[in-house]
């Protein structure tokens, strides 16, 4: 009995997410008065595993990495479009395709990107301002932990557990404006989009650019 309430407890601990912290730099209001546009950038994903599954090589890591960061940049533009629809922000968001290929113009691969300095980018670009962040994903426990808090708990078990982190730098010195720092937990069977596609949800909803 004492060791399915532990059991129990653990899983409550699993099944729960980390509030939002926020940050907001002194001068945000009186940049955001000279700011028009921003760009999405891909965001840096990275998937934290103790071993490789079978089959599975680090090129190919790399690879889901890339496509999990380029399917992040895709949702939180769709989730911003469905603001900017209802009237609900002052800002303008570039086009990801029209940021990509001018990315791609310049010959600016997604490695490099994650490692060139913001400012830079948001002349290159033509914008006042980028959107960019860090998406890691992880599995703290077992699958078949998971499943054994399942059924001893009547609940689902987490197994991933993702963290988000949401930035906003400005076009002049390539200063942090805004952060956005997230963590939730999964459970069996949430796939890693849909578990970022709720985080940009939540990212949208205290977004800074609000009328």
């Amino acid at each position: 009995m004492k060791q399915k309430l532990i059991l129990l407890l653990v899983a409550a601990v699993f099944l729960t997410s980390c509030g939002p912290q926020i940050y907001k730099a002194a001068n945000f209001e009186k940049i955001r008065k000279n700011q028009k546009i921003l760009a999405i950038l891909p965001f840096k994903a990275t998937v934290d595993l103790k071993k490789l599954p079978k089959g599975t090589t680090v090129e190919s890591l790399k690879e889901s990495n890339k496509s999990t960061g380029y399917s992040v940049q895709s949702n939180i533009y769709s989730e911003f479009l469905k603001k900017i629809s209802k009237n609900k922000y002052d800002i303008e968001f570039q086009d990801i395709d029209k940021t990509n290929a001018i990315l791609a113009t310049n010959k600016i691969t997604y490695e490099e990107m994650l490692l060139k300095d913001k400012s830079e980018l948001c002349k290159i670009l033509g914008v006042d301002g980028v959107i960019s962040g860090d998406i890691r994903m992880s599995q703290p426990m077992s699958e078949a932990g998971a499943i054994a808090l399942q059924v001893l708990a009547g609940a689902s078990g987490s197994t991933n557990k993702t963290e988000i982190a949401l930035t906003i730098h400005n076009k002049e010195d390539g200063k942090l404006l805004w952060k956005y720092d997230y963590q939730a937990s999964g459970r069996i069977g949430s796939s890693a989009e849909s578990l970022t596609k709720d985080l940009m949800k939540k990212v949208a909803k205290k977004f800074p650019y609000k009328r």
